[in-house]
């Protein structure tokens, strides 16, 4: 017995042009992550002295922020896609809160290593340190920037489950800052 109702044409999440963006962004990113790499195999002691010089811990932390805040996004989605309309500004707000958390623990990073004398001219590990996780702060910057408009969207209800294009959009862009970070923590923090 087959059946003869029509499935729903499935498609990908997001506005049309949103993965062209995303994938141009991770090229930038790749690129830097080859370079500090090739950095790495010609200065492995520096690099190395440099790594020791941070904490793991606060890559650690940065790292179950940013998983919890995409978690959220998540949240955020769902209800949307199921009409709670009423959830969407809570899950964008615990979203939001965490990128602001992200960045208040990388600023108190960066003020520790800016307050010990340490800079980009410090050494290539530093270079690469500060530019990686300088353009990935402007990033969270970014999205946070994102999610509170989205947040001030919802609360004027302008997403549910027939215009929800926009939010998944955000939403990519929100899981794509979530996966550098996750390269950025053990290519910096933990790769001896």
């Amino acid at each position: 017995m087959t059946d003869t109702a029509e499935k729903p044409a499935r498609r990908l999440p997001g506005v049309e042009g949103v993965w062209v963006f995303l994938a141009a962004d991770m090229l930038f990113f790749t690129a830097l992550f080859v370079s500090t790499m090739i950095g790495r195999r010609d200065a492995a002691e520096v690099f190395e002295a440099g790594r020791l010089t941070l904490d793991p811990n606060y890559g650690g932390i940065n790292t179950l922020i940013l998983l919890t805040s995409s978690w959220f996004v998540v949240l955020a989605v769902n209800a949307a896609k199921h009409d709670r309309l009423d959830e969407i500004p809570r899950w964008l707000l615990a979203a939001f809160g965490c990128g602001v958390a992200f960045g208040i623990s990388k600023a108190f990073e960066y003020g520790t290593k800016l307050s010990a004398g340490i800079t980009p001219a410090s050494s290539d590990f530093y270079m690469y340190y500060f530019i990686l996780t300088g353009f990935h702060l402007l990033h969270v910057i970014g999205g946070s920037v994102m999610l509170l408009v989205f947040w001030k969207m919802s609360r004027r209800r302008a997403f549910d489950s027939r215009r929800l294009a926009v939010l998944e959009s955000g939403g990519l862009y929100w899981h794509m800052v979530d996966l550098l970070w996750i390269i950025l923590f053990p290519l910096l923090y933990l790769m001896k």
